[in-house]
């Protein structure tokens, strides 16, 4: 079983217990909510720069912030292997738990002032796989109902994938993972992706074959790429170009409704 949450390099590891925390606009609402995913390479979960961080600028932009703190498995870190085995039950624990937060979010829609339709999600490395997973199998019913708000649409209206990892068959490979790829329709939601060609830890051709297979599917879709930034920046200022990504991500928003 799982211990007591703990900190690691300053994130959050061993979660059994999975929570939602709300961050009310410091601005007028205007009736989007975001759900934000930290990544932490589902080993722990960095809360802080990609979590309490984020949810304080979008609350600046009149934003309703919902922060996720999503189980982590306790098996080994796969994902150092080299055949990065494509096993389903891996994720499926955060999974579920990303699924249960957008169907609550949708239920708490006039507690919280949001509009049900604009419900979107945010995530950082591993997280940004999450919301792959959370744009493409909305349509699986992978836990048991527990109440009324697992009657509704557990599909993100909008998706935001900032350096998203885990997305290609293998490191040296562009292919896509098979359990993404073979989900991808129309219905797959408008989806923005960011990344930096230097990122040493998930690869930018990641983000690139997930934004050719929406295209190919239909799906809006938005690809920031720069030549520098590594991973794990989140908000935090350099004097790199990709540090104004918030103002391309804010006009994306934008122009998309949300």
């Amino acid at each position: 079983m799982p211990g007591p949450e703990a900190l690691l390099d300053g994130g959050v590891t061993n979660v059994s217990i999975p929570t939602i925390t709300l961050y009310a606009p410091r601005t007028p609402a205007n009736g989007t909510s975001i759900l934000v995913i930290p990544g932490g390479g589902f080993r722990a979960l960095a809360m802080d720069i990609e979590g309490t961080e984020i949810c304080d600028w979008l609350t600046s932009k009149g934003i309703v912030c919902v922060l996720m703190k999503y189980r982590v498995p306790t098996i080994p870190y796969v994902w150092q292997c080299k055949c990065r085995p494509h096993n389903k039950e891996l994720s499926k624990p955060s999974l579920q738990d990303v699924q249960r937060a957008l169907r609550v979010v949708r239920a708490r829609a006039a507690e919280w002032r949001i509009d049900p339709h604009k419900v979107g999600v945010m995530g950082f490395s591993a997280g940004g796989y999450l919301v792959a997973e959370a744009s493409t199998w909305f349509d699986e019913r992978l836990y048991r109902p527990q109440d009324a708000a697992d009657r509704l649409s557990a599909r993100p209206d909008f998706a935001m994938m900032i350096y998203p990892g885990h997305l290609s068959m293998a490191r040296h490979s562009d292919a896509l993972n098979p359990l993404i790829q073979s989900h991808i329709t129309a219905q797959t939601p408008p989806t923005f992706l960011l990344q930096a060609e230097d990122d040493l830890v998930d690869r930018v051709e990641d983000s690139r074959s997930y934004y050719k297979a929406l295209k190919a599917a239909g799906v809006a879709a938005e690809l920031h790429t720069f030549a520098h930034g590594g991973h794990a920046f989140a908000l935090r200022t350099t004097d790199l170009p990709i540090s104004r990504w918030p103002e391309l991500a804010e006009q994306w928003l934008r122009k998309s409704g949300f």
